[in-house]
């Protein structure tokens, strides 16, 4: 089983037919009031948890997802139980709605979200815990605060491998949260962005962080990803050419899928990354989350036009 922490939410997706950059006059960033039309909206399930489980569910991977959702979760719910996700960790508050995102994306595939947490601001854990087993792995990805570094630790004290993802939620968070939370992870996972804003949060550089992390993995979107790792050579990961690119939205979750997929078998990091930016490649082709579909055949033959010969895994 992978136990997936994070966010469950609604995405209301717009799309700016333009460039922020052109918009957006560096010499005034001091005092910023911007308004981008948009020509486009949509609302998608979506969340963390959500987008991650959805695409495990595509490589025939079994997941429960920890986290607190809104009286308005219903249909969501169900959409994810027919896909087989244990929903038994999730906690239902009937005061509260379900955290939506609201993300603009741009011509060049540049992305402005903006994030309302509702229920999620109640903490799923202790009330909700993972029932774990031999073999399980985690994912802790940006979600409640307080359920982030108490997962942490629990995972850490049944000796549980965790890959620790805060994401959206690292300004969130306090730098003695963010050392709490990634110490003792197999993998900490993030953008160049956000590996760049931990270090400077934190004051750990990558040599250091590799001291609190047996594994490090830097995405840099169309570029592909770095997987680094204490005493030695960077894993380049290259990026997998999808057939077309409608969304970049929920690219980062489906790789995540993938890595869990590769790290639960038992495969090595660099291995599971190449899963990973192959899962990628089928998310962005559709306009959404939770929209891509694949099959085993399809999903090998992507692999192995990109990377060569790929061993079987179930």
């Amino acid at each position: 089983m992978i136990h997936l922490s994070g966010s469950l939410a609604f995405d209301r997706i717009m799309t700016f037919p333009g460039h922020f950059e052109d918009h957006i006059l560096p010499e005034k960033l001091h005092f910023l009031n911007v308004c981008f039309p948009i020509d486009h909206v949509e609302e998608k399930f979506g969340g963390t948890a959500g987008n991650i489980a959805y695409t495990l569910s595509l490589l025939n991977e079994p997941s429960a997802i920890y986290t607190t959702v809104g009286r308005d979760f219903a249909e969501y719910a169900q959409q994810l139980e027919a896909r087989g996700v244990d929903m038994r960790g999730v906690r239902v508050e009937k005061n509260e709605f379900t955290a939506c995102a609201y993300i603009t994306t741009d011509q060049a595939g540049n992305q402005i979200t903006g994030f309302s947490p509702a229920a999620m601001n109640i903490p799923a854990f202790p009330e909700k815990t993972p029932r774990l087993q031999a073999g399980d792995w985690a994912l802790i990805g940006p979600g409640n605060v307080e359920d982030m570094v108490r997962l942490a630790a629990f995972y850490r004290e049944h000796r549980t491998p965790y890959v620790f993802d805060p994401g959206q939620q690292i300004t969130s968070m306090t730098p003695e949260q963010l050392v709490s939370g990634l110490s003792g992870a197999d993998v900490l996972i993030g953008n160049d962005y956000e590996i760049g804003l931990i270090g400077k949060m934190t004051g750990l550089d990558h040599e250091t962080l590799l001291e609190r992390v047996k594994n490090l993995i830097i995405t840099f979107g169309s570029k592909g990803s770095s997987v680094l790792q204490k005493d030695s050579r960077p894993h380049a990961i290259p990026a997998v050419t999808p057939a077309e690119v409608a969304d970049p939205t929920g690219a980062g979750d489906s790789y995540r899928s993938g890595l869990l997929k590769g790290l639960h078998k038992g495969m090595g990091v660099a291995f599971s990354a190449r899963l990973g930016a192959v899962s990628s490649s089928f998310c962005v082709e559709k306009y959404g989350t939770q929209i891509h579909s694949f099959d085993a055949v399809a999903f090998r033959a992507r692999y192995e036009a990109a990377f060569g010969p790929m061993p079987v895994l179930d």
